[in-house]
C-alpha cells in the first residue's frame, strides 16, 4: 500500500503521525484522484467514537477540537420551545418505531407528536400523482392539506435569468420561492418538500416559515433514490463521478 495512503488511514483510526514533515505531504487516494491533505472532518472518520463511545477520538476529531463556545450555543438553543419538542418528537418516532416505520408513517407520527393539523406539500409537477396520494394519506389519517406545485403562477424562466437555451426543456420556472410563501400564507405548520429540483429545494426550505422535511428527494436518474447512485460509485457510476483528471488537475 502507498506510504501516503498508509499515513492517512493510521491517521483517521486516532493514530497519530507524528513527523510534520510526512503529514503535511500526506495525499488523499480516493476514488481515483488525489488532493492535498487540508482539513479533516467527519466525512474522513472510520471510528465514530461520538456513537458509541468504544474506541478512540482521532486527533482531528471535532468533538475533542471544537469551540466550546459554539457546542454551548447549540445545546442552548435547544430549549427555545419548537427546538425542544421537536428534538423530544423526533426521538420518540424513531425509537418507537425503528426500522418498523415508512418515512411517510415516521412524518404524521412527528406531526402528532407536535400538535400540527395543518401540512403543506412543496411539490414538483413531475410529482403531483405521488404527491395527491400522499395528500390522500394525510388526509384519511385526520390532517388538513394544502399542497402548492413548482409551476405556480406561470413565470418565465428568462424572466429571473436563466439562459434562454433552458427553454428546450419548458419555458415556465420552477418558483420554490413563491411556493413558500403561499404555504406561508395558508398557516401550514409543517412542510413537505416532494421532488423539487436542487437549489429549488434550498431556497424553499429557506423561505419557509414553518419547519420543513423531505417526503422525496429528485434523483430522475434513479427513480428518485440517489443513494442508489451512492452505493453504486464503486462500479456502476464510477466513471461519471471519477472521470480521469489531467495530471494538472491532481
Amino acid at each position: 500500500m502507498n506510504i501516503n495512503i498508509k499515513i492517512l488511514l493510521l491517521e483517521i483510526r486516532g493514530i497519530s503521525i507524528k513527523k510534520d514533515n510526512i503529514r503535511s505531504k500526506v495525499k488523499f487516494f480516493l476514488g481515483g484522484f488525489s488532493m492535498e491533505k487540508k482539513e479533516l472532518s467527519c466525512i474522513d472518520c472510520f471510528v465514530t467514537n461520538c456513537n458509541h463511545q468504544d474506541k478512540e477520538y482521532p486527533d482531528f476529531c471535532l468533538t475533542t477540537n471544537m469551540d466550546e463556545d459554539v457546542l454551548n450555543e447549540a445545546m442552548e438553543l435547544y430549549k427555545e420551545d419548537e427546538n425542544r419538542r421537536s428534538m423530544i418528537a423526533a426521538g420518540e418516532v424513531e425509537h418507537d418505531h425503528y426500522c418498523q416505520y415508512t418515512r411517510v408513517e415516521e412524518i404524521m407520527a412527528y406531526a402528532r407528536k407536535m400538535g400540527m393539523k395543518k401540512l403543506g406539500i412543496a411539490t414538483c409537477v413531475g410529482l403531483i400523482s405521488e404527491s395527491r396520494k400522499l395528500a390522500s394519506i394525510l388526509r384519511y389519517n385526520g390532517f388538513e392539506v394544502y399542497g402548492v406545485a413548482c409551476k405556480v403562477g406561470t413565470q418565465k424562466k428568462v424572466d429571473v435569468g436563466i439562459p434562454e437555451r433552458c427553454n428546450e426543456i419548458g419555458e415556465n420556472m420552477c418558483n420554490p420561492i413563491l411556493q413558500a410563501k403561499l404555504l406561508n400564507e395558508a398557516g401550514t405548520e409543517l412542510n413537505i418538500v416532494m421532488g423539487l429540483c436542487v437549489g429549488h429545494d434550498s431556497l424553499f426550505y429557506k423561505y419557509s416559515d414553518a419547519l420543513v422535511t423531505t417526503g422525496v428527494t429528485k434523483d430522475r436518474v434513479t427513480g428518485h433514490n440517489p443513494v442508489a447512485a451512492i452505493y453504486g460509485a464503486d462500479f456502476y457510476f464510477k466513471k461519471r463521478f471519477f472521470p480521469p483528471k489531467d495530471e494538472e488537475e491532481k
